[in-house]
């Protein structure tokens, strides 16, 4: 196992990955604090979710000052989302979430398998979906906001139980519901702004709980904060197809350990 003075190493990587890819963040987070460090899952969660929080609130300052984030899609999101955390939230508090452990590795490691295939993937999803919304549009767009309500409701779900699928899982939903309008910048930026209330009400709950470790989290962020801003200036300027696929295969083989130890 690491000892924690490696911690901002840690936050710096996956804070370069939220940065430029606005995936893998959590993906690859959680399973470093279980499996390198071998923090117990609550702790994981609870202290993974703030650190994303501060992480994404960093990045997202050059999203919006660039006017790539869609709000539109953001706020239908949140309709499903954030009444989806609050519940999964009060469950944790009254004990009903982490009861047993193994659901929620073998979930978590299941989202890590799915982050990796969505990174892999996740173009030819586009281009399925592109050619469905050309050939019937007005049936498409009507399906639009129920089906972003829906999505928003399993991602805060998601996220607060595990603090992974915010990025990855989200940026799926993204691109097969808006196929045209989410381009790779624009995608990046409103996977991340949607995320932001979602893991923040997450993370406090579960530090009302006294679960989340503080100084783990701030060794994290002092790692990621300037790791974040580099590399959300570099969003635009920097093709992330590389660095997708390089995740995409690390992450099948992070959530198929994790898999293994359920």
């Amino acid at each position: 196992m690491l000892g924690i003075e490696w911690a901002p190493l840690a936050g710096a990587i996956v804070g370069f990955v939220v940065g430029l890819t606005g995936v893998g963040g959590g993906a690859l987070m959680a399973p470093i604090l279980l499996t390198l460090f071998g923090f117990d899952l609550m702790t994981v969660v609870a202290t993974d979710l703030l650190f994303a929080t501060i992480t994404k609130l960093v990045a997202s300052h050059s999203h919006n000052k660039n006017a790539l984030v869609d709000w539109q899609i953001v706020k239908r999101l949140w309709l499903g989302s954030i009444p989806a955390t609050l519940i999964v939230v009060f469950l944790a508090h009254k004990g009903a979430l982490f009861t047993n452990e193994s659901w929620i590795t073998y979930l978590l490691g299941s989202l890590v398998i799915f982050s990796g295939a969505a990174m892999l993937f996740g173009s030819n999803i586009q281009l399925f979906q592109r050619a469905r919304r050309i050939k019937k549009p007005q049936i498409f767009k009507k399906s639009q906001p129920p089906l972003t309500i829906t999505a928003g409701a399993i991602l805060g779900g998601m996220v607060s139980a595990t603090s992974i699928g915010a990025g990855a899982l989200g940026a799926i939903f993204l691109i097969g519901l808006y196929p045209l309008r989410m381009k790779p910048a624009k995608l990046v930026a409103t996977d991340t702004m949607h995320a932001i209330p979602v893991s923040l009400i997450g993370g406090l709950g579960y530090l009302a709980m006294g679960a989340t470790d503080i100084k783990l989290l701030g060794l994290l962020l002092l790692g990621s904060i300037p790791s974040a801003l580099l590399a959300s200036r570099l969003i635009t300027a920097t093709p992330p197809v590389l660095i997708k696929n390089f995740l995409g295969l690390l992450l099948l083989l992070i959530g198929a350990k994790l898999l293994a130890l359920t």
